[in-house]
């Protein structure tokens, strides 16, 4: 049987470990949250390259149209929502071109960052080469054009005698020798 003394004694134990515990309590806590918070980011970022590489194919549907690794609206619910299903399907081992079909079936073709080289989308990629080269040849045939009609063009104003510039010839040299 427990007296009355040693229950006192027993309270004063569990009294004086209660306030041992909150005194030390944040000298613990302080440590636990520094590591959640190193470790909370990885947790909330994608977790691997492929992932990454994956993500750098689509855009962010958000309406910035930037990429969706790089979307920089503070609190992009639509990003992250995005980042977490590649995530997801990447841990259950999907392939590449599953991922990005069922996020072209469910955003469309615009989701993409890069047009596929098929059909229409074809000329996304070759006008940006065409079109230059093509302008540079236009350039360079209408100047070998404007100097060949150049050399062809006659001289302008009235036809001079052959007298008259004798004369000028002669009258000129008389005035130099002077």
């Amino acid at each position: 049987m427990i007296s009355a003394t040693n229950h006192g004694t027993r309270a004063n134990r569990v009294a004086e470990m209660r306030m041992a515990a909150a005194r030390s309590g944040p000298r613990l806590l302080l440590p636990l949250l520094a590591l959640m918070l190193l470790f909370a980011p990885a947790s909330v970022a994608q977790q691997t390259a492929r992932a990454k590489a994956i993500g750098q194919k689509l855009l962010c549907m958000c309406s910035c149209k930037q990429g969706l690794i790089a979307c920089n609206h503070v609190g992009c619910t639509t990003s992250r929502a995005m980042l977490k299903e590649i995530d997801e399907r990447v841990a259950r081992g999907d392939s590449d071109d599953l991922i990005l079909q069922s996020f072209v079936q469910e955003y469309g073709p615009t989701v993409l960052a890069e047009p596929p080289a098929k059909g229409f989308n074809w000329m996304a990629w070759v006008i940006p080469i065409l079109a230059p080269l093509l302008a540079l040849y236009i350039v360079w045939e209408m100047v070998r054009r404007w100097r060949r009609r150049a050399g062809l063009a006659p001289a302008g104003g009235p036809s001079v005698p052959a007298e008259l510039l004798d004369r000028a010839r002669h009258e000129s040299q008389q005035e130099s020798d002077e």
